[in-house]
């Protein structure tokens, strides 16, 4: 049972979002003088930088998925609520739920990000996004039920739209993604669909500037794109997407590519009740905090990880919405917290850049640590081991680790299953087809 404020001994600390930023935010404040309470509508935590290994049938979900409240099960100030934040009420301090409505002391708002389709409406109804467990396994039963398709079909102009696949977005997710499906190709296809060349299938990796992965160095940009080209990834470089109808996708430059799956890594934008003044909303449907994390206008209200846009001299467009950030600023707001509460001076938010990676394929990878530069194997296994000890519990840990080392060993991405079928949005108009007997 939660107790209203005047019946609470200490001050109740909302989180909103059980993400990498609102899970330490929690951790941090683990046997202070808080009452603690995590809402979100799922009841597990999701270790995103894998979620592509789940789309692409190397991982189960539930390897990369924790339950929060196992995860907290040792936290005695600790409350979990699985619940839609519908609205935050800042002037009566009162955050309304799907399951009711909870007052707080101090908010933290760490709802994340969802997909950007840039207004192309189109776009967003036929492609696949990538910001949740269910879109992964969407993508995992659609690329496996397009390849089933394939092997219905008698020629290859039939073949041909159910055998390309399309990722937009050159960021990690993309790269990592593009890779993984063309690892399909060259080591599963063969295997499963006996019936099809591996010649047939094509993936597309599509960016909208000049270079692949343009937050690492321009060596790690490079040395992607050759990865990527070695695995037999087109990659489209300055070219931007004006269309998909769920048969075509189409670009600025006139081309066209006929397709069943476009799978969109392009950009994000933040997600967040109702409730935050319009006026501090900024590029990316971010919200704008100072360099405490404080929302502006909102006592006692933070934003932290890809929801927050911390505009200051020092990180004019923001901070990168990657986890290292998100969890720095968690830390950082519950020790913020705890100044306030005795009402002590807290100096600006400074975050520290551990570096950037993406891997492309067994064997590959690239590595920035400051002015360090690591490829290749030694980038890989570098990769493998920060994911690895990164992830939550020791069986989940024990699983990804098993997974990899039998994939390694036999180039097999073994979860090839199609539990629950995806059903898109209907297209106006099917391609006339002929069938195998």
């Amino acid at each position: 049972m939660l107790l209203n404020r005047s019946e609470r001994s200490f001050p109740r600390v909302i989180i909103i979002g059980g993400g990498f930023g609102g899970v330490e935010v929690a951790r941090s404040l683990k046997d202070k003088e808080v009452e603690v309470l995590l809402i979100d509508r799922n009841n597990f935590h999701t270790f995103q930088p894998l979620m592509y290994q789940v789309a692409t049938g190397t991982l189960a979900a539930d390897a990369i998925s924790f339950p929060i409240r196992k995860m907290f099960k040792s936290q005695q100030n600790f409350r979990f609520r699985m619940a839609d934040v519908t609205e935050i009420d800042h002037v009566q301090k009162i955050v309304k739920t799907s399951v009711g409505d909870y007052d707080y002391d101090y908010l933290v708002i760490a709802t994340g990000a969802t997909s950007n389709f840039f207004g192309n409406k189109q776009v967003e109804k036929y492609a696949l996004p990538m910001k949740s467990i269910h879109e992964a396994l969407h993508i995992r039963s659609y690329v496996l039920q397009n390849l089933e398709e394939a092997v219905l079909r008698k020629n290859y102009h039939d073949r041909e739209r159910f055998l390309n696949f399309v990722v937009v977005g050159g960021g990690p997710t993309g790269v990592e993604l593009s890779g993984a499906i063309a690892e399909i190709q060259l080591h599963m296809l063969k295997k499963d669909y006996p019936e099809l060349s591996k010649n047939e299938m094509k993936v597309y990796l599509v960016e909208g500037t000049g270079k692949i992965l343009a937050a690492l160095s321009e060596k790690s940009s490079q040395d992607a794109e050759r990865y990527l080209r070695d695995l037999g990834v087109n990659i489209l470089l300055n070219t931007q997407v004006t269309g998909y109808d769920g048969d075509t996708i189409t670009f600025s430059n006139g081309e066209s590519i006929p397709t069943k799956t476009v799978i969109w890594g392009a950009g994000v934008m933040g997600q967040f009740p109702a409730g935050i003044h319009p006026e501090i909303i900024q590029r990316g449907n971010r919200i704008q905090t100072d360099g405490q994390c404080r929302v502006g206008g909102m006592e006692n209200v933070y934003a932290i990880g890809d929801v927050a846009a911390m505009i200051t001299e020092d990180t004019p467009r923001g901070l990168p919405g990657v986890a290292p950030a998100a969890q720095q600023q968690g830390a950082y707001v519950a020790k913020h917290i705890l100044k306030n509460m005795n009402n002590q001076e807290a100096t600006d938010f400074k975050y520290f850049d551990k570096g950037a990676m993406a891997t492309i394929g067994r064997n590959k990878a690239v590595v920035d640590m400051g002015r360090f530069h690591m490829k290749g194997f030694l980038a890989w296994l570098t990769w493998m081991f920060v994911h690895l000890v990164s992830i939550f519990g020791f069986r989940n840990k024990l699983v990804t680790f098993v997974n990899w080392t039998i994939k390694f060993f036999t180039k097999n991405s073994g979860i090839r299953l199609i539990i629950n079928k995806y059903k898109r949005p209907d297209i106006e108009k099917e391609t006339e087809i002929e069938y195998h007997s």
